[in-house]
């Protein structure tokens, strides 16, 4: 199972990250992210896990936002998608030897901004994200 994160501090900013993909050969915004990992009791866990590891962000209030599948024709495999609110800043990155990334605090403008111009790539990401930008106005 993957999952990923729409996390919002207490000042409303979104917390992003840009990580290079090598498939896309670019440096890209995308939302916190990761796997559940086998020791992990629960998705929302390893969500929980994975945005701490990530950015040292943790805290807050959290709801599972979506399910959704990346192609349910070919793949079996669903991506939880949760939304944090007023998530605050404990720790600094854990990082694996592998991962390399930086922290973007966003705001709500910025984050449109993104997805109207397609900067948004990981369409995993982009769908929860559309969907908070519907709700909470365009």
């Amino acid at each position: 199972m993957t999952l990923n994160v729409i996390a919002i501090n207490k000042q409303k900013q979104f917390i992003f990250v840009r990580q290079y993909r090598h498939a896309l050969q670019s440096v890209n915004f995308e939302l916190c992210a990761g796997v559940c990992e086998k020791t992990d009791i629960s998705p929302l866990i390893s969500a929980q896990r994975e945005l701490l590891e990530e950015t040292g962000y943790g805290n807050g209030v959290w709801e599972e936002y979506m399910n959704i599948s990346p192609n349910p024709t070919t793949h079996t495999n669903i991506t939880h998608c949760f939304l944090a609110r007023d998530v605050e800043k404990i720790c600094e990155q854990n990082l694996d030897t592998t991962e390399e990334l930086t922290i973007h605090l966003l705001s709500f403008e910025d984050v449109k901004q993104l997805l109207f111009a397609n900067e948004i790539k990981q369409s995993l990401m982009a769908a929860p994200l559309w969907k908070f930008v519907a709700e909470n106005g365009l």
